[in-house]
């Protein structure tokens, strides 16, 4: 079938029906709901690049080039934007609340109301980060240390509180994923017909209900702390700093998961579609979603081993985290296991995709290092940290994320990108990360600490070399955004099923109408099983 016989410009979908800016305003679509936070947290990824890129202009030399309270600002917002409005929401709110509802076959979300107050609530949050940073920026670091954070003069207030008011909209979010995947699948669709994805924003949704309150109250306390003078962190004031490190690794531990799961999912969507080949251990790559989230929650001390915690503490926490690598291990053997023997196409999510497979992995090994306590004292607050933290979250959140987006992107808009730009623009992504970040593992196993703005003459080389990196991901950066917006307009139509995926959301049109599908779909068999009918009839 020629991309002319796909031509249906006049066809109406989510996006054109309704018409007119306020019906996007106030609209209880999950779809466009979901398109309203991918442009958000891509601008916010835009901005925290921009950051990124000029830590590593100042790196680029030993000598400093700003000045030391600026360059503190600098990765200060770099990592706080990247964080907290950027990867921990775009792919449960963006394409979570997309897909979701797609791929069970039901119309919305269960609450679509409260879905788009979280919208809101979320926005209200950013406004006080970005406010934040118009009135001079924060410098203590994405972890707002006490006591230094209650003690700094810049912005931390504005920030934190930012912080609390975003955690309400994770929240909203998770409770009205966990209902609607209970409450809302289409006939047929047990559990384990789910696609893998579902499994992944289950999981991550069970996370950012119950962790995300502890960071929501330990900023309030960090507030009252600045603003009443009440001691909870300031030795100085009876408080203990060591308290607001539990308190911050209780919940940023496990937001990790509520960032790197997400992407899991997608690449276990990608990766069986791309091999045309029913995934190995369907189950097994299910549970573990869950597994991951339950262990996540008891392993917050490996981040404070040099905190000056007991030794039977920092044993057993040494041990549970080693722990989290059997389920990380169970769906990285199991994602190989299904590339064997499959029909492989190296299409560009499926590129993404590999790349997450190989980042993530170097990510999770070079984690067991820090996870051995005297290993982790030599490398604490070294840049192995640094590039270890980088190929778990961008390695492997952020590839997940592109594979995703450049597997969806079709059904979201309904048109085709240039692959050959787009794998133009994979390369100059997956060369510059390992060049910006492999770099990074030797520059802290030599002790070159995090956060310097200056530096030893002999680490000079390898930082050139990370900072050349950084350009050349910001050039792939750039392509990847010119062909998306370019696909907008000119890009071929694209057809329903443009990859032959099995899952729901390929059962009806691209893009959808407003309501998914004009008859509810009877599901009849699993998400991959190649060879079979499609699930939905």
């Amino acid at each position: 079938m020629s991309q002319e016989e796909y031509r249906m410009p006049e066809a109406v979908s989510y996006l054109n029906s309704p018409k007119g800016w306020k019906s996007w305003l106030f609209t209880l679509d999950h779809k466009r709901i979901g398109m309203m936070y991918l442009l958000l947290t891509m601008v916010f990824f835009a901005v925290g690049g921009i950051f990124a890129l000029l830590v590593r202009y100042e790196l680029l030399t030993p000598a400093p080039t700003f000045a030391a309270n600026t360059y503190n600002k600098m990765f200060t917002m770099h990592g706080a934007i990247m964080v907290f409005m950027f990867i921990i929401p775009i792919i449960p709110a963006a394409l979570g609340n997309f897909f979701l509802p797609l791929q069970i076959g039901a119309k919305d979300v269960a609450f679509p109301r409260l879905n788009l107050a979280s919208y809101y609530i979320f926005i209200g949050g950013a406004l006080l980060a970005v406010l934040a940073i118009l009135l001079g920026g924060v410098d203590t670091g994405w972890t707002f240390y006490t006591p230094y954070s209650i003690k700094t003069a810049t912005a931390a207030t504005l920030v934190t509180l930012g912080v609390f008011v975003m955690g309400f909209s994770s929240i909203l979010t998770g409770l009205n994923f966990i209902v609607t995947i209970h409450k809302l699948r289409a006939p047929g669709m047990t559990f384990h017909r789910m696609p893998l994805f579902l499994w992944a924003i289950y999981a991550t949704a069970i996370i950012q209900v119950l962790a995300t309150p502890v960071i929501g109250i330990t900023t309030v306390l960090l507030v009252m702390e600045r603003v009443l003078h009440i001691g909870f962190f300031d030795p100085a004031i009876g408080g203990d700093p060591v308290l607001f490190q539990h308190f911050f690794w209780f919940y940023s531990h496990p937001a990790v998961y509520i960032m790197i799961l997400p992407g899991m999912g997608i690449v276990s969507e990608v990766i069986t579609v791309f091999s045309r080949k029913q995934i190995f251990g369907y189950r097994a790559v299910a549970y573990s979603s869950l597994a991951i989230a339950f262990i996540s929650f008891i392993v917050w001390g490996h981040h404070m081993f040099v905190s000056g915690q007991s030794e039977l503490a920092n044993l057993l926490f040494s041990l549970l985290t080693m722990l989290v690598a059997i389920p990380t291990a169970i769906k990285v053997v199991n994602w190989t296991a299904t590339l064997y023997r499959g029909s492989i196409r190296l299409g560009t999510p499926m590129l993404y995709a590999l790349a997450f497979l190989f980042l993530f992995t170097i990510g999770g090994l070079t984690g067991l290092f820090l996870a051995a306590l005297s290993v982790d004292v030599h490398l604490h607050d070294t840049y192995f940290v640094v590039a270890h933290f980088h190929y778990v979250m961008m390695g492997g959140t952020v590839m997940g994320l592109l594979a995703g987006l450049h597997y969806w992107w079709p059904k979201m808009f309904g048109r085709m990108y240039p692959e050959t730009w787009a794998k133009v623009s994979w390369g100059f992504v997956f060369v510059g990360f390992n060049v910006t970040f492999l770099p990074q593992f030797m520059l802290g196993r030599l002790g070159m600490p995090r956060r310097y703005h200056e530096y030893a003459p002999h680490f000079a080389g390898l930082n050139q070399l990370s900072t050349v990196g950084s350009w050349m991901l910001g050039v792939g950066f750039l392509i990847m955004f010119t062909y998306f917006l370019w696909s907008l307009k000119r890009g071929a139509f694209a057809p329903a099923n443009p990859w032959g995926g099995k899952t729901l959301e390929w059962q009806t049109a691209s893009p959808p109408p407003t309501e998914n599908f004009h008859q509810t779909p009877t599901v009849t068999a699993g998400p991959y099983e190649y060879g079979l009918k499609a699930m939905g009839t």
